[in-house]
């Protein structure tokens, strides 16, 4: 056993692997052929990838408030398939035919493989490649789990906004022959969030904020100076697009100045206080753009929300290129 160990972490820490520490027993103690991977250490103190993490939980958490669920961590509190049977009936509004509690290794299988299976049946006509399984989400396997949620925040279209571009080193431990081998593959856990939603047309804005920066200023004083006209009549004024329209209220109030029309202050919150609230006022803000003769726009209204600065310049442009030559 001893000796396993020692070729386990001779094997993790070879030249042609960095050193790699916090190797457990464990983590060595391989059958034939059987392979183990574990996420860097350098990666886990990635800010980006602590941000995942941290907006995930904080996500599980909120969906199942009501079921007096607290997940502290993701491998050891989703592994057996009870928290995760829970969020997928409170996402998708439906109740899974499953033991409520197991505590046997293949009960646990046995549940994790129905709602995976339930899983796969929502995502698999949207294109999504399924990046983890029965074996990889019980064996506490942290990149499996993380795909899962981003595609499961993805597809529910959560009310968060993900790091994007977040990459992790895993080191991928394999037995062959009595010999431990080890190497290092990039994974990627999100990408841009259009991409990740399925929308992969890059746009204008792509461009500006990839390649352009310094026009990014120029393009938000045109937006200010455009939407400062209209407003300026209700004695309003824009001075940061990001925060200022994040509420919605100044986007009911614009497409009602465009258009000519009273917006009744019953069918939106003046003064939103949460976050559905102030979803609500972008979701009826872009129910009254496409009313206007407006295609929809590109912006999730959860994005709006969260100060996502380009999906706000998005919704403005398209405004703006229709209702620039409005008194």
């Amino acid at each position: 056993m001893s000796d396993l160990q020692e070729e386990g972490k001779n094997a993790i820490n070879s030249p042609m692997s960095p050193a790699l520490a916090d190797i457990h027993p464990e983590d060595t103690q391989l059958e034939e052929n059987e392979e183990r991977t574990m996420i860097d250490p350098t990666s886990r103190d990635d800010p980006k990838f602590k941000e995942l993490v941290k907006v995930l939980l904080n996500w599980i958490n909120d969906v199942l408030v009501e079921e007096r669920i607290i997940v502290k961590q993701l491998e050891e509190d989703l592994y057996d398939g009870q928290v995760l049977q829970k969020l997928l009936e409170k996402l998708a509004g439906c109740k899974l035919n499953v033991t409520e509690v197991t505590q046997s290794e293949i009960g646990q299988k046995q549940k994790l493989q129905t709602v995976l299976e339930a899983v796969h049946d929502l995502l698999r006509p949207r294109g999504w490649a399924l990046r983890w399984s029965v074996d990889s989400i019980h064996g506490k396997n942290l990149v499996a789990i993380l795909h899962l949620l981003v595609s499961l925040a993805m597809h529910f279209r959560a009310p968060i906004r993900l790091p994007e571009h977040v990459t992790v080193q895993v080191v991928v431990v394999r037995k062959r022959e009595g010999l431990l081998h080890s190497s290092h593959i990039s994974e990627e856990l999100t990408t841009a969030t259009e991409m990740m939603m399925g929308r992969f047309e890059r746009d204008a804005f792509d461009t500006l904020f990839d390649h352009a920066p310094d026009k990014l200023s120029v393009v938000k004083k045109s937006l200010i100076t455009f939407v400062n006209k209209h407003l300026n009549k209700l004695n309003l004024e824009v001075t940061e697009l990001e925060t200022q329209f994040a509420d919605g209220v100044y986007l009911v109030l614009l497409m009602g100045l465009l258009e000519d029309y009273f917006v009744p202050l019953h069918n939106f919150y003046l003064t939103p206080e949460s976050f559905d609230q102030k979803v609500h006022n972008v979701s009826f803000a872009f129910e009254l753009m496409l009313d206007g003769g407006l295609k929809k726009p590109k912006a999730r209204p959860e994005d709006v929300v969260n100060l996502d600065l380009k999906s706000t310049l998005r919704v403005l442009y398209n405004l703006f290129t229709k209702y620039k030559n409005v008194e």
